[in-house]
């Protein structure tokens, strides 16, 4: 399974205000609020946590069609790593995050040996979905593989693993 996140740098800074009262209370565990605090960049911390939980849930939510909101229970580990981890109800997700100055974008799988079977997809591709679910249909030979697709601001991310 796979999910992904992307975070436009410039719309977050524009129409989110996290340092509002309460809000990271709602979103971060107290470990992950410790590391956004003493982070060099705490702006682009929350969005790396953000990007992380949010590409987890997406396979969550494929796996079990539940559509929960409930960021909290989706706790970031080692994502000073190059490989970091989401956990979520005993489930383990594995995290790539690429930051740049314009977006913060992640990659999860459940098996970490996934990240040698994703690629990145043009949206000229063809897609399918079922139930509700979109999945990438090879031209040559008609195989379907699963996909995500994720947008924020001026940017788009479609990952599939092959």
């Amino acid at each position: 399974m796979i999910g992904n996140d992307i975070v436009d740098l410039a719309l977050a800074l524009k129409e989110s205000n996290w340092k509002r009262k309460g809000y990271l209370d709602k979103i971060f565990t107290n470990y992950e609020q410790l590391r956004i605090i003493k982070s060099d960049n705490p702006e682009n911390m929350v969005w790396n946590l953000w990007s992380r939980k949010e590409a987890a849930y997406k396979i969550f939510n494929r796996n079990t069609g539940i559509r929960i909101y409930n960021p909290i229970q989706f706790e970031c580990f080692d994502t000073d790593k190059s490989i970091g981890k989401v956990m979520y109800n005993g489930v383990l997700y594995y995290t790539k995050t690429e930051i740049n100055l314009d977006y913060i974008h992640t990659v999860s799988v459940l098996n970490r040996t996934d990240f040698e079977s994703i690629k990145l997809l043009n949206r000229n591709i063809e897609i399918v979905k079922i139930d509700g679910i979109p999945y990438h249909k090879e031209a040559n030979n008609k195989k379907i593989n699963p996909i995500s697709i994720s947008n924020h601001g001026r940017f788009e991310k479609i990952v599939s693993l092959f």
